[in-house]
């Protein structure tokens, strides 16, 4: 029998323990579950759990991201299904998003407990508001491409997001007593919702300023979490490294890029163990639903990438990451020709 490697030991036990933590989740709630009791259910010791996952909270976070991304549907084909405006698109995110609620015979839904985790911890809690920012972007970008020069829609992405986020927590709460049909109409008539919606460039005194570089970029393999391929980051456009509590800033670096330049948000943080899986559970339900919904000649200019070992981050020469990082480089050529760092980076790489 072949041994297995170092690396190939820890990924099988990496995921007996994930097997084992969902049993137990699903089994007795979050704050019931125990860690010896995970352990046990893998066949592993309390210290290989620990070794994996710094803590349940993260474990939590974690069965809970590979749940989600294995039940992402298939992307939209360009044929004539495709929605060809905005409220058409709005029903089917909000149809995909309504397929994952709970039902009231559903019985116990392993992310009951996830919000309430999420209030728990501050750190959590700002990384959440600013996913769910980069969330109503990327649907606001998807809906304003339906709509090519019309008024920004990020607001109005905001509000749906709104909706179907209380929709998920009353029919954690109260099940039953959400209608996912009523949900799916009112996401509909959202789309021609008039809002005085207006995007402006940072205006701070502190803004930074776009520093000439010469170096080569020579980015690690990584994978554009909206489309679910690898992404192209070595070509010409703007990359944004973005703390977990920085990511709103992604849309100044795609509103003032030039026409069709590619731009892509690195995501990283100073907490991988907890943080990172967070990301992936909370980015992964929005793209997840728009790859369903809209076509993809309506999937916006913006890639998005995990980076939690900062390998990315490394490359475009950040050594040390944090929640508030920001910095975006300028990428020509195959070379890094400009720099920033700082709120107001991302914008000022991508004037540069």
């Amino acid at each position: 029998m072949e041994r297995l490697t170092r690396a190939q030991t820890q990924e099988r036990n990496r995921a007996r323990v994930l097997a084992a933590a969902r049993e137990e989740f699903a089994e007795h709630g979050f704050r019931d579950a125990k860690i010896d009791d995970i352990a046990a259910r893998a066949g592993l010791t309390r210290g290989a759990v620990y070794s994996n996952f710094p803590g349940k909270r993260a474990l939590y976070f974690a069965v809970l991201a590979e749940d989600g991304e294995r039940s992402s549907g298939p992307s939209l084909s360009e044929g004539p299904g495709a929605a060809s405006g905005a409220p058409e698109a709005l029903a089917a995110f909000a149809r995909a998003w309504a397929a994952r609620l709970p039902l009231a015979t559903d019985g116990a839904w392993l992310g009951r407990d996830l919000m309430p985790e999420i209030l728990a911890d501050e750190r959590s809690r700002q990384a959440f508001a600013q996913l769910m920012k980069l969330n109503a972007i990327l649907l606001g970008l998807a809906m304003e491409r339906l709509r090519p020069g019309g008024p920004r829609l990020v607001r109005v992405a905001e509000a749906v997001l709104t909706t179907l986020q209380g929709a998920s927590q009353m029919s954690a709460a109260a099940p039953g007593f959400v209608e996912p049909f009523d949900i799916v109409a009112v996401c509909e008539r959202l789309a021609d919702l008039t809002l005085d919606d207006r995007w402006a460039p940072p205006h701070l005194p502190y803004a930074p300023r776009a520093r000439p570089d010469d170096t080569p970029w020579s980015p690690p393999p990584a994978v554009d979490a909206l489309r679910g391929e690898p992404v192209r980051s070595e070509d010409d456009g703007v990359v944004a490294i973005l703390g977990l509590h920085r990511l709103e800033a992604a849309e100044e670096a795609v509103r003032a890029a030039p026409s069709g330049a590619r731009v892509t948000a690195v995501l990283v943080t100073g907490d991988p163990g907890e943080l990172a899986p967070l990301a992936r559970l909370v980015l992964g339900e929005v793209c997840g639903c728009l790859r369903q919904a809209f076509a993809r000649s309506a999937w916006p200019h913006l890639a998005v990438v995990h980076d939690p070992s900062g390998a990315l981050a490394a490359a475009a020469g950040v050594a040390a990451v944090s929640d508030a990082t920001e910095v975006a480089v300028r990428i020509r050529g195959g070379r890094i020709v400009a720099r920033a760092d700082g709120h107001g980076a991302c914008h000022a790489a991508a004037t540069a």
